[in-house]
């Protein structure tokens, strides 16, 4: 399934959610420029389970765990994050406030991590993408918006629908396939992608969004 729209519109320019994509693809496009030396940079800036536990919760860590959440592996990593960021953010931005939504993001992206350091504590793969955060949004959003639709490419065997579905549904079954990767790869040394920091992120979005939602979507911070 592939979400193209949901059909609640926003009453606020989300200038937040804006700003994090345009970063991300900012890094994206440094990503590239590195050529051959990519992988070693990205193994000496990004976050590494193993790293963490061994050092401990350092400056350092913290600043490798705030830049994990914005490389990411490759161009479909990068655009199915920035897709859902873009589809799923604007509202959940709209109902926090520009501000309370990036603290939002932020500490749902390093919960996330956290959550997969503690899946694989021996992990020596460097963590990379938005995913985490974005999660957290996600599971915001299905809190606060539990009876909207998302209009969503579905693909059947052969054949392709464009259907809207509750986004109870579809977060739904988004979280049900994480659940599913995730406990597939317990017991092993690591996971190429990392599920557990899926469904950390989006746990933590859904117990964390009423401290950073208000009542009204036109309240700006």
């Amino acid at each position: 399934m592939i979400p193209l729209r949901d059909d609640i519109p926003s009453n606020t320019f989300p200038i937040v959610n804006y700003i994090l994509i345009a970063a991300n693809l900012a890094v994206f496009a440094f990503e590239l420029s590195l050529g051959r030396s990519l992988d070693q940079y990205i193994f000496t800036h990004a976050a590494i389970p193993v790293q963490v536990v061994s050092e401990g919760f350092t400056a350092g860590q913290f600043v490798k765990m705030t830049a994990t959440m914005f490389f990411h592996g490759g161009w479909l990593h990068l655009l199915s994050n920035m897709l859902y960021l873009w589809i799923f953010g604007d509202n959940v931005e709209d109902r926090m406030g520009h501000f309370r939504f990036l603290v939002f993001y932020l500490l749902t992206g390093y919960l996330a991590t956290f959550a997969h350091i503690f899946s694989f504590p021996e992990s020596t793969i460097p963590l990379v993408g938005a995913s985490g955060a974005i999660a957290g949004v996600l599971g915001a959003y299905l809190v606060l918006f539990p009876q909207a639709r998302v209009l969503t490419l579905v693909f059947i065997f052969i054949f392709i629908q464009v259907i809207y579905i509750p986004a109870l549904v579809f977060l739904g079954i988004w979280f049900v396939l994480q659940l599913l990767s995730g406990t597939a790869g317990v017991g092993q040394a690591g996971q190429s992608v990392a599920f557990w920091a899926h469904i950390g992120g989006f746990v933590a979005g859904m117990l964390l969004v009423k401290l950073f939602a208000t009542e009204k979507a036109n309240i700006r911070y």
